[in-house]
């Protein structure tokens, strides 16, 4: 795992270069021919669509929804546990909005993973079920829901990522939002624009001029992706919900992303994807190495904004899909990269682990108020009912109507499932 045994700054956030992760890649199999021909969407069920909330830099697990509090200083860290509206379910003092709402989500705290400690291990792992190997990629699962299932509503692209897509998080490879394979039929459509500072008007221009960065080399894209339709483009009038509505997501980045990810789905986005950051450089994500440098993140950042910023969106998100009936049949999934190390670092802050970690599923099928599997005393390693990214994988595809896809060699974790 990377570890940081000093007070100085790191230069890069994973201290690898492309060739390290490629050579690391190389150990394992070859590169893996991919066909979707044998998989078919189900749909003879309900119709579920997907909401993925990317928590770019990896959350701590031992600060947020997997505290130990009778572990020494040095690993349980400075915040407490609180109770949720479940008994025997608790989770990090910094989420009390998420306490009350312990019933509709479902809590898998020993996810895992054994790959190169990076973020791009991670990203490929979490959004695709696989890590890229050979320049080998995967798509994601909004890609595969559109080559499955093709467009909900006629207009509207069945794959968006919000509010910009994954940038320089360490080595340069992909992240695992892209088609891979599956071409550019099946890319998503990415907004590039910050929804808390584009309204109206302005946010529509920034649309066209998505519209015109997509198409600049795919002339061959089937023409949803280039005109959205009407009713698509009265989803990015934010100015329609309520002023307070707005406020309780929170008048950030993230929280009027969520918002936007709410209203695109109600309009027939199948898949939004939301990037609760698109770095992790200079600047307040997840990735808390607490090196004053370009990776400056503290545990403190973690108490005054990010905890409080995830708290009132995925809240407000859960509150608003129910409030208008959407919860039943739209998937709510909220994961990072990995986890962080149960060793504080000698700065207070943590480094990157991907022994284990939690995230959340709710809505479209799941099983609420429930925790799924459980890390040792000091959140280090899976306890019981290790998970595995393909097992999310599983997971996701099983509730999106997508049981057997074959490039996914895992099944789903059962528990999550309802079998309404």
């Amino acid at each position: 795992m990377l570890r940081l045994e000093d007070k100085r700054g790191v230069a890069t956030c994973d201290g690898l270069t492309r060739r390290d992760f490629l050579r690391v890649g190389a150990l394992g199999a070859g590169a893996v021919g991919l066909s979707l021909a044998d998989a078919r969407a189900d749909n003879s069920k309900k119709d579920i669509n997907c909401i993925l909330l990317f928590l770019v830099g990896g959350p701590s697990q031992l600060d947020t929804w997997d505290l130990k509090p009778d572990a020494p200083s040095t690993i349980r860290g400075p915040f407490r546990p609180i109770n949720t509206n479940v008994p025997g379910i608790s989770i990090g003092e910094h989420f009390p909005r998420m306490a009350r709402q312990a019933h509709r989500y479902a809590l898998v705290r020993s996810v895992h993973h054994d790959e190169a400690p990076i973020h791009e291990t991670g990203q490929q792992l979490m959004q695709t079920g696989r890590v890229f190997r050979h320049e080998q990629e995967y798509p994601h699962y909004g890609s595969v829901l559109s080559q499955q299932k093709g467009q909900r509503v006629e207009g509207v692209p069945p794959f968006v990522v919000l509010p910009s897509p994954l940038g320089h998080t360490g080595v340069n490879v992909s992240h695992g939002q892209s088609a891979g394979p599956l071409g550019l039929p099946h890319e998503p459509f990415v907004l590039r624009a910050d929804p808390a500072r584009s309204h109206g008007p302005a946010l529509l221009d920034a649309l066209d001029r998505a519209h015109r960065a997509y198409d600049a080399g795919t002339s061959d894209v089937p023409a949803f992706h280039r005109l959205f339709s009407a009713r698509a483009k009265t989803a990015f009038h934010l100015a329609a919900e309520s002023d307070e509505l707005r406020a309780r997501y929170g008048r950030n980045t993230f929280g009027q992303s969520c918002l936007l990810a709410r209203r695109l789905i109600e309009a027939g986005v199948r898949l939004a994807t939301v990037n609760m950051f698109d770095t992790v450089f200079d600047g307040i994500t997840w990735d808390c190495h607490a090196d004053g440098g370009s990776l400056a993140t503290t545990l403190d950042d973690y108490r005054d904004t990010l905890c409080p910023m995830f708290d009132a969106a995925y809240a407000t998100l859960l509150d608003d899909l129910a409030a208008r009936g959407l919860l039943e049949t739209t998937l709510i999934v909220a994961m990072g990269e990995f986890g962080r190390t149960p060793l504080l670092n000698p700065r207070g802050g943590r480094d990157h682990w991907p022994g284990v970690w939690s995230i959340l599923f709710a809505g479209g099928g799941v099983r609420g108020g429930q925790v799924v599997g459980s890390s040792d005393r000091n959140g280090s390693e899976p306890r019981d009912r290790p998970v595995t990214p393909s097992e999310v994988a599983a997971t996701v595809y099983r509730l999106l109507g997508v049981p057997q896809p074959p490039f996914v060699d895992s099944d789903p974790v059962e528990e999550l499932l309802s079998h309404s």
